[in-house]
C-alpha cells in the first residue's frame, strides 16, 4: 500500500523550518529514523518482561563550499523542543565547517525525487502472540524475544528531494533447550502473522529438539554431503555481503567476490541474487539521498551489478545505483530451486543436516574461503533419516565450491529472515533465502 501518512508531518515540518533557515551558500540533507515497537521476552516458555519503545532521531548533514559535517539529534516528539534542537545543531555545524577541508568525493543528488511508501500489514495483538507461543511451547524450555511494530525512515534535502518509508513487521527469535543443554534455534518473522505458518515453523523446531536427546555423534574431519538450512545459508551470505558486492571493495581488490566480478570464476547456474527493495522492509532511498530500485547482483551464477554509492561513483567514475554508504545489501533475495521441503532428507541421503552456523570468518578472502562452526541442531543423516546430533565441528570451504561446483539443489520454499538486531533501534535489513544441498562440505576439526 502506498499513500501519504500523517506520521510524516512532524518530519516535514522540521524540513520546512530548515529550508527557511539555511543560507544561500548552504545545502543540507536530513535523515529520519523512528520506531514504535513492542518487545516481549520469554524464558522457560513464560513471559518474563514486556515493554514498548517509541523513539525518533535525525541525522543532519550541512554542506557549504564542498565542506560537510554531520550531527545526530534525538527527537522529543515536542515540535518546539525539536525545532530548538535542530537550530542548535545548525549553529554547531556552521561553527564546525570552516575547520574542515573540502571533500573531493562529495557527490550530492540534486534531483527533486519523491518517494512515499506505507506498508500497513496488520499485526496481531500481544495477547494473541503470547497465547499462541505459550500453547506451542507448553512443556518446553523456550527462550526468546518477540519484537514487533512500525519502523519509519525519512529523507529530505535542500534540493527538494523527499522520501518517506513506513512498514510494520514482527520477528520472533527463539531457542528450545533440551534437558541435556543442547538447543534448537529458530525464528519466525514477516509482515503479517500467520497462525498456521507459525505452528508449522514451531513444529519443525520441536521435532528437531527430540532428536537432540540422542547420543552425540563425533565425526572425523573430512568431506561430507550436507544440507544448509536457510539460517545457515544466511551466515554465509552475511559474510559475502560485507564488501562482496561493494563497488569500492571490488575496485580496491578487497572483495571476497573479486574473481566473480572479474569474470575469472562463477557460481552454480542455480544461484541468482537480487537486492529486492520492492516489497521489503528497506526504504526505496539510501541514507545518501538517492532512489533505490531492485538490482540483480548475481544472475545464473555470474556477476551482474555491484552496489555503488555516491563516493564510489565519484572516485571511480561510476554511476551510483542508490547503494547505502556501506554498500551493503539490505534486502538480499536469493531465488529458490526445485527441491521440495519434504524431500530434503531423502535427497541428502547420508550426510549432515546443518541448521545454523556461527563464528564465520575468511580463511582466504581472495578465494572466498570461509571458516566457521556448526551451531545448534546439526544432525547426522543416514538413508534419509536423522540418526543423531553431531558434535560442534569447524568447516573450511570456498563459496565457489559450496554455491558453485558442489551445489546440487536449492529448496523451493524460502525463509524470510529479518535482522534481529535491536542495538540502538530495530533494523530494516532482511534476507529471503532457500536451503542448499551440497555434495561436499569440508570439516577440518
Amino acid at each position: 500500500m502506498t499513500r501519504t501518512t500523517d506520521q510524516a508531518q512532524p518530519f516535514k515540518a522540521l524540513v520546512q523550518w530548515l529550508k527557511d533557515e539555511i543560507r544561500e551558500s548552504e545545502q543540507f540533507t536530513l535523515s529520519y529514523a523512528a520506531e514504535s515497537s513492542e518487545f516481549i521476552r520469554f524464558n522457560h516458555a513464560k513471559v518474563r518482561q514486556a515493554g514498548q519503545v517509541q523513539q525518533a532521531s535525525l541525522s543532519f548533514k550541512l554542506i557549504d563550499d564542498g565542506r560537510h559535517a554531520d550531527l545526530g539529534i534525538t527527537l522529543s516528539n515536542d515540535p518546539e523542543v525539536d525545532r530548538q534542537r535542530l537550530a542548535e545543531g545548525l549553529q554547531q555545524l556552521r561553527e564546525t565547517l570552516p575547520l574542515l577541508p573540502a571533500d573531493p568525493y562529495l557527490m550530492l543528488n540534486h534531483t527533486h525525487w519523491q518517494s512515499q511508501s506505507v506498508q500497513e500489514h496488520p499485526l496481531p495483538d500481544s495477547e494473541q502472540v503470547v497465547n499462541e507461543i505459550g500453547h506451542a511451547a507448553s512443556g518446553l524450555d523456550l527462550v526468546g524475544i518477540y519484537a514487533a511494530g512500525s519502523i519509519s525512515r525519512g529523507f529530505a534535502s535542500s534540493s527538494g528531494a523527499f522520501g518517506w518509508h513506513q512498514a510494520n513487521s514482527f520477528n520472533f527469535d527463539f531457542s528450545l533447550f533440551h534437558d541435556n543443554g543442547e538447543a534448537v534455534k529458530a525464528s519466525y518473522a514477516g509482515h503479517a502473522w500467520s497462525s498456521e505458518a507459525f505452528a508449522q515453523r514451531f513444529d519443525q523446531a520441536r521435532q528437531q529438539l527430540e532428536f537432540l536427546g540422542r547420543p552425540l555423534r563425533t565425526l572425523a574431519p573430512g568431506q561430507y554431503r550436507a544440507y544448509l538450512a536457510p539460517a545457515a545459508l544466511e551466515e554465509i551470505m552475511s559474510m559475502l555481503a560485507w564488501g562482496g558486492f561493494s563497488a569500492q571493495s571490488i575496485a580496491s581488490k578487497h572483495s571476497a567476490l573479486q574473481k566473480l566480478y572479474a569474470g575469472d570464476a562463477a557460481l552454480s547456474p542455480l544461484v541468482s541474487l537480487r537486492e529486492q527493495v520492492s516489497g521489503s522492509l528497506s526504504p526505496a532511498f539510501s541514507d545518501e539521498g538517492y532512489p533505490r530500485s531492485d538490482l540483480a547482483l548475481i544472475t545464473a551464477g555470474n556477476a551482474d551489478a555491484r552496489l555503488i554509492n555516491s563516493r564510489s561513483a565519484a572516485e571511480y567514475g561510476l554511476a551510483t545505483n542508490g547503494a547505502g554508504s556501506s554498500e551493503y545489501p539490505s534486502a538480499l533475495n536469493m531465488a529458490g530451486g526445485q527441491l521440495a521441503q519434504q524431500d530434503i532428507l531423502k535427497q541428502l541421503g547420508t550426510g549432515l543436516y546443518i541448521s545454523n552456523l556461527w563464528y564465520l570468518n575468511y580463511s582466504d578472502l581472495p578465494a572466498a574461503r570461509l571458516t566457521g562452526m556448526t551451531r545448534f541442531a546439526t544432525f547426522w543423516v543416514e538413508n534419509g533419516e536423522i540418526q543423531a546430533p553431531v558434535n560442534t565441528m569447524r568447516f573450511d570451504d570456498s563459496v565457489y565450491s559450496l554455491l558453485g561446483s558442489q551445489l546440487e539443489a536449492l529448496t523451493e520454499q524460502r525463509e524470510l529472515l529479518l535482522s534481529a538486531s535491536t542495538y540502538g533501534q530495530r533494523q530494516t535489513a532482511s534476507m529471503h533465502l532457500p536451503g542448499a544441498l551440497v555434495s561436499r562440505l569440508t570439516l577440518t576439526l
